[in-house]
């Protein structure tokens, strides 16, 4: 157990991974708070393609 160990929290912070023992991102859930809407990443159009003479 240590810096080495990939399954311990110290481990993962040492290699600088994410996992099960190092959440990422993850918040504490709250009883009655509401859930949050994630909207979908807005599709780019392509440029209109310009016209050689």
């Amino acid at each position: 157990m240590g810096k080495g160990d990939r399954r311990t929290r110290r481990g993962k912070t040492y290699r600088g991974s994410y996992g099960n023992s190092r959440a990422h991102g993850v918040q504490p859930a709250v009883a009655g708070a509401k859930e949050t809407v994630t909207k979908s990443a807005a599709v780019k159009k392509a440029a209109p393609k310009k016209k050689s003479a």
